[in-house]
C-alpha cells in the first residue's frame, strides 16, 4: 500500500511540473506590487502585472585601485540622474557624483565608463545618444553640452548661446537633452520656464521651444481687476512651470514633461512643429493615485509630481512619479494603460519598488530601464505576456486596424474582464464590422459616450429607414382624425358643458392649478401667493418634493451621451441634503436679507415662493431627460440649449419672485440677489465652522469621559 501510495504522489509531482514548465514563466512571477487600471470615472482597476522586474544593476561597479595595483575598488553610481537606451539597446547612464558616463548592455553588464579626460566632466544630468552613436551629454556643472563620438572622443562643446533673444538673466545649466534628426538639440536648463532652448548643430541659437503657459488663479484675476500697477508689481511674479525632461519618439515629435509646486495639469506634453500640445485637449491631468495610498507618499507633495518620461516603438508613453514613486504608462493618444509600483522600504532594495526614481527609458522590446537616484541603480522591467497582448490590440486598434485586434482585445479580456482599454476595443472591433448593437454595449461599459453616441445614431438611422413608412403613415392619420374629430364635435352638447363648468372652488385644486398661471403670468401669479392666498404650505413641499424627485429621475433617465453620472451609485441621501441644504439656505439668507432692505414679503411668502420658481426643473428637466435617450451627440446642441433655457427660466422666476413679494424695483432685486449670495456664503461658513468645533467638543467630551473611566 505504501509503495502505490509513493507512487501516485510521484506521478501528481511529474504532472504537475509538466504543467508548471508548459505555462509561461511570467504567470508565475511574483511582483512587490499591485498592477492598476482606471475606468472613464476613475474607479480603479486591478490587472495582471504589465512588467516585471527582471534585474538590477549598477551596485556593483569598480575601478582600479591607485593605492593596489592590479587590484580594483568599489565604484558605485552616486546620485545618477538621467538614463538613455541607445539603437543598439546599450544602456548610457549619468553618474552625476562620479562625474562620468556608464554604459551597460541589454541585459545590465558593464561596457565601459566615459569620462573625458581631455576636458572633464563636471556633474552631468543628461545624456543622449543619436542614431550615428554620438553621444551628447548635458555637463550641467561646467555650464554646457559636450557631443562625443562613439568611442567617447569630444567632437564640439555647446555653451551658453549668444543671442538678443536670450534675456540676461537667463541661467544655462543644461539638464536634460535630445537631439533630432537634424542635429538640432533642445535643452531643459534648470527652472528654464522660457521652454526649450533649441541650438542648430552649430550652436547657434533658434529658438525656445515648447514652454508652458501660465496658470492664473480667481484670485489672481480678483487681483489683477482690484489691485494698481504699484501693488500688483509688489506682487510674486506668476511664472510657468519649467520643462523637467524631454523625450524623442521614432516619428521625432518631442514630449515633455513639467514638474513643480501647484503644477497638476498639462505635466506630459506631446508637441507639435509649432510647440503646441497634440495630446486630447479633454485628458489634461495626468499622473494617478491610488486613494488609500496618499499617506505614504514621501516628498510631502500630495500631487503627482512627472520627473522624466520615456516613449517606445509603439508610441505608448511611460512617466516617473517622484511623489509616489509610481510608473504611469499612456497609449500614444494619452489613455491610460498601467499604472503600478510605489516607494521601497528605506533601509532595504526590493526589485520592483523605487526610493527616488529620477529616468526612465525604453528598449527595442518595449522593456524599461528605471533609474533610482537613491538607490544608486537602475532597475530592468520586462514586458509580461498580458503587457505584450494589451501593447499589441492597442497598437493595432490606434492604427485603425480594428478587426485585426480584436482577437488579441478578446485574448485581454479573457484575462481581465473588467480591463477597459480591451473593452473600448472591441466595441471598435464591434462598430467597425457593424455589429453596432454589440459596440452599443461595449462602449456603454467602458463609458465612451462618443462611441455609444455614434453606435446609437447608426442604430436609429436603421430602425427609421425599416419604420419610416410607418411612421408616416400614422401621423398623417392622426392629423386626419383629429381635424376631423374637431370638425364634427365642435357643437356637441358634452364641449358646450365642458367650457360653460363652474369651476371649483377647492382650495387644492385652485392651488395647483395656480402653478401653470404663475409659468404663464409670472409677476402676477407671485403676487398671488401672497394677496390672494393661491399657495401655502402644503403646495409648496408638494412642489418640493416633486423637485426633488424630479432631480433624482434626471440623473436616473438621462441618456448616457448626456449623462456625466453613473446612475448605480446615484445616493438619494446625499442628493437630498446637496439641494436641499442649499435651498433652505437660500430661504433663510434671502429672508433675512429681505426683511433688513426694506422688504414685504413675510417668511411663508420667501418659502412657498421659492419653492414655486422650482417649476421648470419638473417642466422641463424631466421632459428632456426622457428625450435625450433618443438623442445623439450630434444633437448636444439642441440639448444644450433646452436646458440652458431651464436653468435661465429657474433664475428669472427666483428675480420675479423677489421683485413681486417684496414689492422691489428692478434695481433693488439685483442688490437684493447679491445681498442673499453674499449672506448665504456667510452662513455657510458659519455652519462649518459650527460643525467643526462641536467635533473638537465631541473629542474633547469622550477624552475627559476615558480618562475619568479609566480612573
Amino acid at each position: 500500500m505504501e509503495i502505490k501510495r509513493t507512487g501516485r504522489i510521484l506521478l501528481f509531482l511529474v504532472l504537475m511540473l509538466a504543467v508548471a514548465a508548459a505555462m509561461p514563466a511570467a504567470a508565475f512571477a511574483e511582483v512587490p506590487y499591485w498592477t492598476n487600471s482606471k475606468e472613464k470615472q476613475g474607479r480603479l482597476i486591478w490587472t495582471q502585472p504589465a512588467y516585471t522586474p527582471i534585474a538590477l544593476f549598477g551596485k556593483d561597479l569598480t575601478v582600479p585601485d591607485k593605492d593596489k595595483p592590479g587590484e580594483v575598488k568599489p565604484s558605485p553610481l552616486q546620485n545618477p540622474k538621467d538614463l538613455f537606451v541607445d539603437r543598439q539597446d546599450h544602456v548610457y547612464i549619468a553618474d552625476t557624483g562620479n562625474n562620468r558616463i556608464v554604459e551597460f548592455d541589454a541585459n545590465g553588464g558593464f561596457i565601459r565608463y566615459i569620462e573625458v579626460p581631455e576636458s572633464p566632466l563636471n556633474k552631468p544630468e543628461g545624456v543622449f545618444v543619436d542614431d550615428n552613436l554620438d553621444i551628447y551629454i548635458a555637463d550641467t556643472g561646467n555650464k554646457r553640452v559636450v557631443r562625443l563620438n562613439k568611442d567617447g572622443k569630444l567632437i564640439k562643446e555647446y555653451g551658453r548661446p549668444v543671442s538678443k533673444f536670450i534675456p540676461e538673466s537667463f541661467k544655462y545649466d543644461p539638464t536634460r537633452l535630445v537631439v533630432d534628426k537634424r542635429g538640432f538639440l533642445y535643452i531643459a536648463v534648470l527652472g528654464g520656464y522660457q521652454g526649450l532652448l533649441q541650438l542648430d548643430p552649430e550652436g547657434n541659437f533658434q529658438s525656445f521651444y515648447g514652454a508652458n503657459p501660465t496658470v492664473f488663479s480667481p484670485l489672481d484675476a480678483l487681483k489683477r481687476a482690484l489691485y494698481t500697477k504699484k501693488m500688483y508689481a509688489n506682487e510674486i511674479s506668476k511664472l510657468p512651470g519649467a520643462i523637467s525632461s524631454v523625450a524623442v519618439d521614432k516619428e521625432g515629435f518631442l514630449y515633455t514633461t513639467t514638474a513643480g509646486q501647484g503644477i497638476t495639469k498639462n505635466q506630459i506634453k506631446k508637441l507639435s512643429i509649432r510647440g503646441l500640445n497634440m495630446l486630447d485637449s479633454e485628458k489634461d491631468t495626468y499622473g494617478e493615485v491610488r486613494p488609500f495610498e496618499v499617506r505614504f507618499t514621501t516628498s510631502g507633495n500630495m500631487t503627482p509630481q512627472l520627473i522624466d518620461l520615456a516613449v517606445d516603438s509603439n508610441g505608448n508613453i511611460t512617466a516617473i512619479d517622484s511623489s509616489f514613486k509610481y510608473i504611469n504608462q499612456y497609449d500614444a493618444n494619452g489613455n491610460l494603460l498601467f499604472f503600478w509600483a510605489g516607494p521601497s522600504s528605506a533601509n532595504t532594495t526590493q526589485l520592483g519598488l523605487m526610493k527616488n526614481p529620477v529616468a526612465v527609458d525604453a528598449n527595442s522590446r518595449n522593456d524599461l530601464y528605471v533609474l533610482d537616484s537613491q538607490e544608486g541603480a537602475a532597475q530592468l522591467l520586462r514586458l509580461s505576456e498580458f503587457g505584450q497582448k494589451v501593447n499589441e490590440a492597442n497598437r493595432l486598434t490606434l492604427a485603425g486596424r480594428y478587426e485585426e485586434s480584436e482577437k488579441y482585445w478578446s485574448e485581454v479580456m479573457r484575462l481581465n474582464s473588467n480591463f477597459t482599454p480591451a473593452i473600448l476595443g472591441l466595441a471598435k472591433a464591434a462598430y467597425k464590422q457593424g455589429d453596432y448593437e454589440k459596440a452599443l454595449d461595449l462602449f456603454r461599459r467602458g463609458n465612451d459616450p462618443k462611441g455609444y453616441s455614434d453606435a446609437f445614431w447608426q442604430l436609429r438611422l436603421q430602425w427609421f429607414q425599416r419604420n419610416f413608412s410607418t411612421l408616416a403613415t400614422v401621423v398623417v392619420c392622426v392629423g386626419i382624425g383629429y381635424a376631423l374629430l374637431e370638425r364634427w364635435t365642435r357643437r356637441s352638447r358634452w364641449r358646450i358643458a365642458w367650457r360653460n363648468r363652474n369651476r371649483s372652488k377647492n382650495l387644492a385644486i385652485v392651488q395647483f392649478k395656480h402653478i401653470f398661471y404663475i409659468m404663464k403670468h409670472p409677476i402676477d401669479g407671485f403676487s398671488a401667493l401672497r394677496y390672494e392666498n393661491k399657495g401655502g404650505y402644503r403646495s409648496a413641499f408638494l412642489l418640493l418634493a416633486a423637485a426633488y424627485a424630479s432631480l433624482v429621475v434626471i440623473r436616473l433617465v438621462t441618456g448616457f451621451t448626456f449623462n456625466p453620472y453613473d446612475p448605480h451609485r446615484l445616493n438619494l441621501i446625499s442628493l437630498f441634503l446637496q439641494y436641499g441644504l442649499i435651498w433652505i439656505g437660500w430661504v433663510v439668507s434671502n429672508y433675512l436679507v429681505s426683511s433688513i432692505y426694506r422688504g414685504e414679503g413675510r417668511f411663508k411668502d420667501v418659502f412657498v415662493g421659492s419653492a414655486y420658481a422650482l417649476l421648470p426643473i419638473i417642466f422641463v428637466g424631466v421632459p428632456l431627460a426622457i428625450v435625450s435617450n433618443v438623442l445623439t451627440a450630434s444633437e448636444q446642441a439642441i440639448y444644450d440649449f433646452v436646458q440652458n433655457v431651464m436653468y435661465i427660466w429657474t433664475a428669472l422666476l427666483f428675480f420675479w419672485k423677489i421683485q413681486s413679494l417684496q414689492n422691489y424695483s428692478v434695481g433693488e432685486t439685483i442688490v437684493n440677489i447679491i445681498l442673499s449670495v453674499l449672506a448665504f456664503m456667510a452662513l455657510a461658513i458659519l455652519v462649518l465652522v459650527v460643525l467643526g468645533l462641536t467635533g473638537d467638543l465631541k473629542d474633547f467630551v469622550y477624552e475627559v469621559y476615558q480618562e475619568v473611566r479609566l480612573r
